[in-house]
């Protein structure tokens, strides 16, 4: 029978959870105000034309990162490449590149005054244009194809090798047998890694607002600040959730329902590396090439301008950084504290109520940033008007947005923590804050700091809730990098992208390591 969860609790948990689904009850609300002028406008042909190209940047980037990771992970997983394990975290680093960076990294290369562009023009070479689609499927395509990469590693290292010796015994050259089984055991993976991939694209600003590419992302932005009435921009951001969602029933579908586990009985065995012989030094120069293009160019790029800001007059980011840190902190607090009562009530009295109540806490997450952060701020304007342009209605911004990776890791910690132990603490007397704080709290205390970590590491590479919600003249990082590189000012931007990148590498760090390492042979 299940247990009834205390009053305090269950008010605490409808608290969070609708405060958790009150930006997107908002954003309909406001939408369903609009006149049919309005309405109007949402079928012009400029709308679809934002969705054909917003839509063509999602597949271009998909398929290009497809054709960049499959490759890669079957050499890290499957032969004997030299340094895999290396090659495996630096392939991974572009993880912590947010968009924005990448996007500021060829516009210092190749955009006006960049790096390039003198020496291209003094040698009579043409400068690659950046801005526009160009820019922005190469800027998304280094930032999103260790997704799918990963996904496809993990589904390499998950297959039993006897699959493919089977249809090897049958005559299959390697090619062969590679397309007709190992690539078709590989479909789940692939499609969660393109799912992956496919919603970035579709919820990205910073790459196509740099980079002057009329996304939906980026004409609700220019929609928002340019016009005075700014429901059309909520208009565009519910067009954006009902595309988001479709993407998500596309995914349901394609991810089928065939078996892909083993029939028999027994381990999976370790497959042997597959030989390269005379492929080993192209197969080497493929690394080289995606791990310069991912890693060294933005790192060099980035150093060569923050050298020049040292040397310069660029203006500190000492306000930054520590704006940044702060609003950051207070996200993480704020979304550990509003997980608790959410994966209490969910692990220790599972029920309908309590258990849609976890599940509700996922729907800022699967709303685009742009779309969140727009959806806050009329709801700041109309109903919270004592909160918007406060640094309290960031914050608010960050916990509906992280909340789920807050809940995710305090459900993962109290499923592992006994009960019994409370319960104990509790018969002896101990009040139920008492018992939280000299039980509960220090066990699940990894768990707190875990899920804290975490929405820290996103919070500092936030972005477009950032520009939205932050107060007056209150900069951080990403708001830095994002002003200053779209005003050219590159060695402005340097700094504060470098100390992003390196705050990011700490979680990128983490993940890899937690990753089971490629068979050995």
């Amino acid at each position: 029978m299940t247990r009834r969860p205390p009053g305090w609790l269950l008010v605490s948990g409808l608290v969070v959870a609708a405060l958790a689904v009150l930006p997107a009850v908002y954003l309909g609300v406001r939408a369903a105000e609009a006149d049919a002028d309005t309405w109007a406008l949402l079928w012009r042909d400029k709308t679809w034309g934002l969705l054909w190209r917003t839509l063509g940047l999602a597949v271009a980037v998909t398929a290009c990162a497809a054709l960049v990771a499959l490759p890669l992970a079957w050499l890290t997983t499957r032969t004997d490449l030299p340094g895999r394990r290396g090659w495996t975290v630096l392939l991974c680093v572009p993880l912590a590149v947010p968009t924005f960076v990448s996007g500021y990294v060829l516009l210092a290369t190749f955009g006006n005054g960049g790096v390039l562009e003198e020496p291209l023009s003094r040698w009579g070479l043409p400068v690659p244009s950046v801005y526009g689609f160009p820019g922005a499927l190469l800027a998304l395509t280094v930032s999103t194809y260790p997704y799918l990469f990963l996904a496809l590693r993990a589904g390499l290292l998950s297959q039993d090798p006897a699959w493919l010796e089977g249809a090897r015994s049958l005559g299959m050259s390697p090619a062969r047998a590679f397309w007709k089984v190992t690539a078709p055991l590989l479909r789940p993976a692939f499609v969660s890694g393109a799912l992956l991939v496919g919603l970035y694209v579709l919820s990205d600003f910073g790459a196509v607002a740099l980079l002057q590419y009329d996304a939906f992302s980026r004409a609700i932005y220019v929609q928002y600040e340019g016009a005075y009435d700014r429901t059309y921009a909520a208009l565009l951001g519910l067009a954006l959730v009902v595309v988001t969602a479709a993407v998500l029933v596309l995914e349901v579908r394609l991810r089928g329902r065939a078996g892909y586990h083993r029939s028999a009985k027994g381990a999976a065995r370790v497959s042997a590396p597959v030989s390269l012989g005379r492929w080993r030094l192209p197969a080497l120069l493929l690394c080289g090439a995606v791990v310069a293009v991912g890693v060294v160019l933005p790192v060099g790029v980035l150093v060569y301008w923050g050298v020049r800001g040292l040397v310069g007059e660029s203006a500190s980011m000492m306000a930054p950084a520590l704006g940044s840190v702060l609003a950051s902190v207070l996200g993480a607090v704020a979304s550990v504290l509003g997980a608790l009562p959410l994966a209490f009530l969910a692990v220790r009295y599972p029920g309908r109520l309590t258990l849609a109540m976890e599940r509700v806490s996922y729907v800022g997450y699967a709303l685009p940033p742009i779309v969140l952060a727009l959806s806050l701020v009329f709801l700041g304007v109309r109903a919270l008007p004592l909160l918007y342009g406060t640094l309290a209605m960031l914050v608010l911004a960050y916990v509906v947005r992280f909340l789920p990776q807050a809940v995710g890791t305090v459900r993962s910690a109290l499923l592992q923590l006994n009960p019994h132990l409370a319960e104990a603490a509790a018969s002896l007397g101990q009040s139920p804050p008492a018992v939280f704080r000299r039980v509960t709290a220090p066990l699940l205390r990894p768990g707190l700091l875990a899920g804290a970590a975490l929405v820290f590491l996103t919070a500092m590479k936030e972005l477009p809730a950032t520009l939205l919600l932050a107060p007056i003249g209150f900069e951080t990082l990403a708001t830095r990098v994002w002003g200053a590189t779209a005003e050219g000012r590159f060695a402005e931007a340097a700094l504060p992208a470098l100390v992003l990148m390196a705050i990011s590498a700490l979680g990128v760090g983490l993940l890899v390591s937690q990753e089971g390492d490629a068979p050995r042979g």
